[in-house]
């Protein structure tokens, strides 16, 4: 079967994959097995109530809600249609939500409860044109009867959704795929890394977001893994250990928060658990480091990490589940330290690389070709080049139709017929990709030197100390930073990171002044995106005067 449409691929799935367990969810302490063509029956109800309401093929409809099965229901009945859908992050706040629905001029909305929907009408629903705004919290979908999935009415090249970008710097803009965007991102992914239909895959990062819609949920679809969705993220660490997934897709703060819970318990531990886990730990890396390299362990550090292995390193695989073969980061540079420790101790992520205008991923690191400190080789048909000033060019199947309602910035970014992903990075002899900065952030001081503001911050976030850092310095003599300090971490006792970072640098790129700024950082005071990721100019200008200190000359 040839398959080009989102229905297509889920019809396809449902004939190949008739499995009774598609999908886990948890009701009223107990999980539920789901086969996909439950889902697949629902959403052909769901799908003519939608046409009931008038949505036709083109119009964009909002989905404002936690992960869930009835996420996924309403995004197959859009979809279906041949209508969009405009995924938004339910942590936004109104007035971020609003200007979102105005500009996808989208028709209807679902919100999974009443308080979203409450904050939808709080948006201005009529005023931002929405016609309905339907709460399956309070308005369950309907349960599925005889009526058979048709799939749809949509092509190939048919808009299939409205994604908005995280915005950390300016106003979020309207990314444009299609329904072969999508299909290309789960045919390439499984390509390049190896998902199996009796795989369990945990699902606990947004919907909303293009990694975890993608390559989350139509991936795992077609691959006939079962997708369990997690009750929350306060609630992972004992699903985890129920649901026991094989694979896991996340961000690298889960991974790195995940490390520095193992660091905490374990040092208040005392004796004799707290020196046996810092000589593992310092085990795993030594061992990773060399693995990495390329370079022979040597039979004394083997036989340590042999030791540590029995000691300490299954019982850290034994928190995530103890079946974990497949672990995935993406959507912002992975932490070294973290990424060897993990390595170190038999659980090694898989860094990957893509945007939202990519449809997700366009590279990761695959089994028996790791790189850590790279993204990884770029999958199938798609071609990846370094343009002259160093930005990473990417052209293939899964790159965006355009920007909503932007033909400028569409015609930039699409210069040349390469899409022109706003990083700069480089491409070592063997394909791997490895990302140095973002391209706007790039700080030029007064003397012209060019300064590559997240290599400084990630080396400083290599600190158990250090939870956020914002560089700073375009313009100015010298760099300097306001640095979020972890827990109750000190001013005097994050100044010795600061130094160590200082003397891996070029003069010019040293730190001469930081300052400690409280660890207010949020997605509702808008110095967070949805993705956790840091608005730089937010920040700067909640800490314009203490900026102004920092330069002001001695």
């Amino acid at each position: 079967m040839d398959v080009r449409t989102v229905p297509e691929l889920l019809r396809r799935a449902a004939e190949r994959h008739p499995k009774p367990d598609a999908f886990c969810i948890k009701r009223e302490g107990r999980w539920i097995q789901l086969p996909l063509d439950h889902i697949l029956r629902r959403s052909a109800l769901v799908m003519r109530a939608l046409r009931e309401r008038g949505i036709k093929r083109g119009d964009r409809v909002v989905i404002l809600g936690e992960s869930s099965i009835e996420w996924v229901i309403a995004d197959v009945a859009i979809l279906s249609i041949g209508a969009v859908t405009v995924p938004i992050y339910p942590t936004l706040p109104a007035s971020q939500i609003a200007p979102l629905i105005v500009d996808s001029g989208s028709r209807g909305a679902f919100a999974s409860t009443a308080e979203l929907k409450a904050k939808l009408e709080q948006a201005g629903v009529a005023a931002s044109g929405l016609e309905w705004a339907w709460c399956w919290q309070d308005d369950p979908f309907p349960e599925p009867g005889e009526e058979a999935y048709a799939g749809g009415d949509a092509a190939p090249e048919d808009l299939a959704s409205i994604i908005y970008t995280s915005g950390t710097t300016g106003v979020p803009k309207g990314v444009m795929l299609t329904h072969a965007n999508i299909v290309a991102q789960a045919l390439l992914s499984l390509k390049a890394m190896s998902v199996r239909d009796d795989d369990v895959y945990l699902s606990f990062l947004p919907l909303s977001h293009v990694f975890e819609r993608c390559s989350g949920l139509y991936t795992m679809i077609d691959a006939g893994a079962t997708i369990t969705y997690a009750e929350s993220i306060d609630r992972m660490a004992a699903n985890l250990q129920e649901c026991r997934p094989t694979i896991m897709l996340a961000v690298p703060r889960f991974y790195e928060k995940f490390y520095a819970r193992v660091m905490e318990v374990s040092a208040a531990a005392g004796f004799p658990t707290a020196p046996l886990f810092a000589w593992a730990r310092r085990v795993a890396i030594a061992w990773a480091t060399r693995k990495d390299e390329r370079h022979s362990v040597g039979l004394g550090l083997a036989f340590q990490h042999a030791l540590a292995n029995a000691l300490v390193y299954r019982k850290l695989g034994a928190r995530l589940g103890g079946r974990l073969r497949l672990r995935v980061s993406g959507g912002a540079a992975l932490n070294r330290e973290v990424a060897l420790f993990f390595y170190g101790v038999g659980q090694p992520i898989h860094e990957g690389y893509g945007l939202s205008e990519t449809t997700s991923a366009i590279s990761v690191n695959r089994f028996g070709d790791q790189r850590i400190g790279t993204v990884g080789t770029p999958f199938d048909e798609i071609e990846v080049k370094i343009a002259e000033d160093g930005e990473i060019l990417v052209k293939g199947p899964v790159v965006m139709k355009g920007y909503w309602n932007r033909p400028e910035e569409t015609a930039q970014a699409l210069e040349g017929g390469w899409f022109h992903t706003g990083d700069i990075g480089a491409i070592d002899p063997d394909g791997h990709i490895r990302i140095t900065d973002r391209k706007k952030d790039i700080i030029v001081t007064s003397g012209g030197k060019k300064v590559p503001p997240q290599m400084i911050e990630n080396a400083l976030k290599e600190s158990p100390r250090i939870h956020e850092v914002l560089v700073l310095g375009e313009g100015r003599k010298y760099i300097a930073a306001l640095i979020v300090p972890e827990g109750s971490a000190t001013r005097e006792e994050i100044a010795p990171d600061v130094e160590r970072v200082n003397a891996g640098l070029a003069n010019f790129e040293k730190i001469r002044r930081f300052e400690v700024i409280p660890n207010d950082l949020s997605v509702a005071n808008g110095t967070l995106t949805p993705s956790l990721k840091l608005k730089r100019q937010a920040v700067a200008d909640k800490h314009r005067d203490l900026i102004q200190r920092l330069f002001a000359e001695s």
